[in-house]
């Protein structure tokens, strides 16, 4: 090779070894669950987010890492969790739900954050509007606070007699809890069914609540959707099946493990959404130009071994429409 020709190659390598450098720099995502460390769940909803992501050609620890804190529904590890997943100074945080959001918030505003499962991002503060979220945050809806009403209305379908549903709520992870109050009553008036609210802040209240609601007969649950219930979701299903009390829940994850019946949204289809959002960011989007996107799937399981134990005839129509029948 002639020494020009070398000199000219040489040049040109160095010339793009900046952009080469760049184009492999290890990316840093922090990743905020409310949720234990072990639960099946939560790992289900990450893996769908991980096979979306790698799609768009990521891969962890070649040219992205992930750093993940494990809160549980409490609140104090939250904040603390969020502090530091901030001092990390990641290229982006991902949060799970409501109040990992809110912990996450009160840190940054400048690390993009994305939120897969928030109920009310606008009334909780995180953004300025839907279409235009306006800051750092940015991300996807879970629950319309309309679904109250369809709840109500799968309870007295499943169970006729039903004349009092009670609702527990769990204060420290379901702040958004008014919203659903007039879409629950809404419902209720026309089957002349009594809706009887209850705040609760640990597992001894809400099963205070449920004996409570068990004395007099015809009664129905239907605890509003939250990290606390979701992370003792196998005792609150042994505490209604033990009162042989019929219980409504959100999220297939109460169905599969015995709850008489689940309707919501598929988190798992907003967590593979996620990806994208992430994926545009990372490439240099802004989250304030990206909507605030509402669930597309939605999925009615019913579980025949609980509706039996309760004594439950399940109408064919229920059975016709459900996503899935659990036997």
């Amino acid at each position: 090779m002639k020494r020009r020709e070398f000199i000219t190659l040489l040049g040109g390598a160095v010339a793009a070894w900046p952009l080469a450098a760049r184009a492999q720099r290890m990316r840093r995502i922090g990743v905020l669950m409310g949720y234990p460390e072990g639960d099946a769940d939560a790992q289900s909803l990450i893996a769908a987010f991980q096979q979306e992501f790698q799609k768009l050609g990521w891969r962890p620890d070649q040219n992205v890492r992930f750093e993940y804190r494990w809160a549980m529904s409490n609140v104090e590890l939250m904040q603390r969790y969020a502090k530091e997943l901030v001092a990390l100074a990641p290229d982006l945080i991902m949060s799970s739900g409501t109040p990992t959001t809110a912990a996450l918030v009160q840190q940054t505003s400048t690390i993009p954050i994305v939120f897969t499962v928030v109920v009310d991002p606008v009334g909780s503060g995180f953004v300025a509007s839907l279409p235009k979220p306006g800051r750092n945050v940015t991300g996807f809806t879970n629950l319309d606070p309309r679904m109250a009403g369809k709840w109500v209305e799968l309870l007295k379908e499943i169970s006729p007699r039903t004349v009092r549903v009670g609702i527990p709520i769990h204060l420290a992870t379901s702040s958004y809890w008014e919203i659903y109050m007039p879409h629950f009553k809404a419902a209720a008036a026309p089957f002349g069914m009594e809706v009887i609210p209850a705040m609760t802040h640990d597992m001894a209240e809400f099963a205070a609540f449920v004996t409570a609601q068990a004395r007099e007969p015809n009664g129905g649950l239907i605890p509003l959707p939250g990290g606390f219930p979701l992370e003792n979701r196998t005792e609150i299903i042994a505490l209604a099946a033990r009162h042989r009390l019929p219980t409504v829940y959100w999220t297939r994850a109460f169905a599969q493990m015995g709850g008489l019946l689940s309707y919501g949204n598929d988190n798992a289809d907003n967590w593979r959404r996620t990806a994208s959002y992430v994926d545009r960011i990372l490439k240099g989007q802004d989250p304030s130009e990206l909507p605030v996107e509402f669930p597309v799937k939605f999925e009615l399981l019913v579980n025949l071994k609980s509706a039996k134990a309760l004594g439950l005839d399940v109408p064919p129509s229920l059975l016709a429409r459900a996503d899935e029948v659990i036997e």
